[in-house]
């Protein structure tokens, strides 16, 4: 399944004892489909607290035959209003919304206004000083390879090897609502990466970096000469990308 949710008020995506979570809340919706039956339900991956999703991915077995349509028509029924599930299919025995996916892809927005505008804060991240959004775009093509981002993870994270691979990186601005859009896709991101990512990418626009400090920092290899960390309201998981559902199928055949 793929579903949206807007994640002001969940503590994350992952179940978390005493806090509502998306995870949480789709398992217990499935718990009462199956009139009491657990169902675990996996995500591409973990939302932090107040981070959105676009295009969120999970995958679970559930214990009876339910066509897709049905399937989608009555979990949106049992959901709240801060998630929709999109679609729905039946896919191989082997498909795993998180082991599955082969790219990500992120989304940060910025809000550029003055002060704080109650109506975006939720939903973007704040920064009212002067930006060279040129040298922004410059700064991002320094991302794009496969490189080594410790200087960019924070430090609750539990995975060691910190080499990822970025596709694109990109920036636009939307004048008319005084806004910037992050884009980052990539074969997979570390805890907090896209945020600090943002925070640093800003700096640079600011004059405060050198334009090619994302390179200097990958040499580096140090969290504290990155410093920032952007809000959780600017970042939502836009798209997750999978094999084609046949290649899935051979793995499942292979592993009979």
């Amino acid at each position: 399944m793929t579903l949206a949710y807007d994640g002001t008020n969940f503590a994350g995506y992952q179940v978390q004892p005493k806090q509502r979570t998306v995870q949480g809340v789709l398992e217990k919706a499935l718990t009462k489909m199956t009139k009491g039956t657990h169902v675990h339900v996996d995500g591409s991956g973990r939302t932090d607290s107040g981070v959105h999703a676009l295009g969120q991915v999970i995958s679970f077995d559930y214990p009876g035959m339910i066509p897709a349509p049905s399937m989608l028509r009555a979990l949106n029924s049992l959901m709240p209003l801060d998630i929709e599930i999109l679609n729905a299919e039946i896919v191989p025995e082997a498909f795993h919304a998180r082991y599955s996916a082969v790219g990500k892809r992120y989304m940060y927005k910025v809000a550029r206004g003055r002060y704080t505008d109650p109506f975006k804060r939720l939903y973007t991240g704040h920064y009212p000083y002067p930006l060279d959004v040129d040298k922004i775009k410059i700064a991002l093509k320094d991302l794009e390879g496969t490189h080594d981002f410790t200087s960019f993870a924070a430090s609750g994270g539990v995975i060691v090897d910190k080499v990822r691979t970025i596709y694109e990186a990109t920036v636009t601005e939307d004048q008319a609502n005084n806004e910037l859009t992050f884009e980052f896709y990539g074969n997979g991101f570390l805890y907090n990466m896209v945020r600090i990512l943002v925070a640093t990418a800003l700096e640079i626009g600011n004059g405060r970096r050198d334009q090619h400090d994302f390179l200097r920092l990958f040499e580096v290899k140090d969290r504290q000469q990155a410093r920032g960390t952007a809000p959780a309201s600017g970042l939502y998981l836009k798209e997750v990308y999978y094999p084609s559902l046949d290649e899935i199928a051979k793995e499942t055949r292979k592993s009979h």
